[in-house]
């Protein structure tokens, strides 16, 4: 019985923090940005009135008609912009309006130094800035009205947008925490499973092999072929323990090393006799009839190391005969398809639930309780798939069982990326039969 998974993390919790700091962050930037902007903005709404106010005086000092008052003096000022309004300074300091509806000029609001500055003039906000002309001086004001309204309405707009903006980043960037850290969360979760199930396998051996020891150590009087009975079954559950670490070794070492080591020339053919024949006292101990159906010679090569493609057919062999019904039938074919090299093992088993399909390659997972093993093998077999270029594919055979199939493209061929596409069952038409060979039993 497998251990229990361990219980997922919740993804969503972390996504919001991971949000939220990110919302803060850009939010800072926000409003840096939008202090800066506003900060030059007002500064270049001013210094366009300066420049107004400097080419109106300017004006001024080639104008007589400005030496006394007039009812309107400021009449090609712009549409959008507030009008400019002048005072006439005497030798005594004494200020005369030159435009209708001038507020009154205080002495302290305008300077003698001939730069703008503003001031308080009646009830609103004014540039003021003085030019010297026919011994007086002349005084030009513009309220900053117009400009203060433009920047209310800059604001208002940031204002408005900014929360929009903030409320678009945090749910963007909760979208994209929880899609980056999905497949995070998933390979800790397959972590956390991979390290239970491979502490339940592994403690099972351990408890049968400590129960026996203490049985046979506590129980005195016991005769030899008691104790002998013990040792066999410690020794039994030594084996499994050792090819259950082996496979974890090889698996580690696989995985710190993705790279292909070396890739030669491999015929599957003859690869695929030499595993029956290894496999041939399995089946002879449960009367199965194992045959090899291999294609012609040289045309079923691919480029892979020798030593993994044998390990994958053994895997796929001793799976069928494991299986397989008492007395049942178990088939290798080797075939060449076009560029393409098939193996496939066929079983007259209970088969392969189709909903079992997709975690087949888990490590430490079973898809029937029949049959005994690790739930290594097939892991095994496809990280050997992946790395070589291979193509899976899982059906039900004909003869009742499993029907499972790797394609590889032929020696000489492209090779295409590795993957692990688990595709339905295809027929697979063997080229050029070479021979079906029945093992002797």
């Amino acid at each position: 019985m497998r251990s229990p998974a361990p219980s997922a993390r919740p993804l969503l919790p972390h996504a919001v923090r991971v949000a939220a700091v990110t919302t803060v962050l850009i939010a800072a930037v926000y409003f840096t940005t939008c202090v800066v902007f506003d900060t030059v903005d007002s500064h270049r709404l001013v210094a366009q009135v300066d420049a107004h106010l400097h080419d109106r005086l300017g004006d001024v000092g080639h104008h007589a008609l400005l030496l006394r008052p007039q009812s309107e003096a400021d009449d090609d000022h712009d549409v959008e912009s507030a009008p400019v309004l002048l005072w006439k300074i005497n030798a005594q300091g004494h200020a005369v309006a030159l435009s209708d509806g001038a507020p009154k000029l205080p002495d302290s609001a305008w300077s003698r130094s001939g730069r703008a500055s503003t001031a308080r003039l009646g009830a609103g906000s004014f540039r003021v800035e003085a030019a010297r002309v026919d011994g007086g001086w002349v005084v030009a004001a513009q309220s900053l009205t117009e400009t203060a309204h433009v920047q209310a309405v800059l604001e208002t707009a940031e204002v408005i947008a900014g929360p929009v903006l903030l409320l678009a980043v945090f749910l963007g960037a909760l979208i994209i925490g929880i899609k980056a850290s999905s497949p995070i969360e998933q390979a800790r979760r397959r972590q956390l499973e991979f390290t239970a199930d491979a502490s339940h396998e592994l403690r099972t051996p351990l408890s049968v092999i400590e129960a026996e020891t203490s049985l046979a150590l506590g129980t005195p009087g016991r005769d030899a072929n008691e104790y002998r009975t013990a040792l066999e079954r410690v020794g039994r559950e030594g084996r499994r323990l050792r090819k259950i670490v082996e496979d974890l070794l090889w698996l580690a070492r696989f995985d710190s090393e993705p790279s292909t080591p070396s890739d030669e020339a491999v015929d599957v053919s003859g690869i695929a006799v030499t595993c029956a024949e290894r496999f041939e006292a399995v089946a002879d101990a449960r009367g199965i009839d194992l045959s090899v159906q291999t294609a012609a010679v040289d045309e079923a090569r691919l480029n892979a190391p020798p030593q993994w493609i044998d390990r994958l057919a053994g895997v796929l062999v001793d799976n069928a005969c494991r299986y397989a019904e008492q007395g049942g039938t178990v088939v290798i074919t080797v075939a060449a398809q076009g560029q393409r090299v098939n193996l496939v093992v066929e079983d007259d088993g209970p088969g392969i639930p189709p909903d079992e399909r997709a975690r087949l390659f888990d490590r430490f997972h079973r898809a029937t309780d029949e049959g005994s093993g690790s739930g290594l093998g097939l892991a095994i077999a496809d990280a050997v798939v992946r790395s070589t270029g291979g193509r899976w594919s899982v059906g039900e055979s004909s003869l009742g069982g499993a029907r499972m199939q790797v394609s590889w493209h032929r020696s000489g061929a492209d090779v295409p990326t590795p993957g692990r596409p688990v595709t339905p069952n295809g027929d697979v038409s063997p080229a050029k039969p070479r021979e079906s060979t029945p093992l002797a039993r």
